[in-house]
């Protein structure tokens, strides 16, 4: 396969990934007794769980996406896998850099997933990594998020973060 079709693959399957994002976090709200007991805790604690067991549900959440490609072509597979992996890596970043560093979400002029629980949208802002899906779905909700309480905050870097 080129490396062009592999690049390809890698795109698709990571903007596909933030796609079911979108939809599975925006299920877990409307379906809060069923689907998001466990989400509807994590709004109560208003914490991530560290990168890295972030990375490990958003892979075993995504794992029957991952397989999919197998079924039409073994060939776009290893793309395809790669980009499922890699917006699970980095969707799990920005999560807990939202939780616990929000300042540093250069990517989107407003840290949506912050804003969604520091002001309890439960309808809007459903993005966890980027705001794609809620502009294009009108459930963007902008909403003037750096108050003080974001800016006498320490001064911290990306990297420090809650990783496990």
């Amino acid at each position: 396969m080129s490396a062009i079709a592999l690049a390809i693959a890698f795109l698709t399957a990571f903007i596909f990934a933030s796609f079911v994002e979108y939809w599975v976090h925006r299920l877990m709200h409307f379906k809060p007794n069923s689907v998001g007991k466990r989400h509807v805790d994590h709004h109560r604690r208003n914490e991530g769980q560290g990168v890295v067991w972030e990375f490990l549900d958003y892979v075993k959440g995504s794992a029957i996406a991952m397989i999919v490609p197998f079924f039409f072509s073994a060939a776009w597979a290893p793309g395809w896998v790669a980009g499922a992996l890699a917006f699970a890596a980095f969707s799990a970043y920005a999560h807990q850099l939202q939780h616990e560093n929000p300042t540093k979400v250069f990517w989107m002029k407003m840290p949506v997933h912050y804003v969604h629980h520091k002001y309890g949208q439960w309808n809007h802002n459903f993005g966890l990594a980027v705001d794609w899906w809620d502009h294009i779905f009108r459930t963007y909700k902008p909403t003037e998020w750096l108050t003080k309480e974001e800016l006498s905050r320490p001064e911290r870097n990306y990297l420090q973060l809650r990783w496990w």
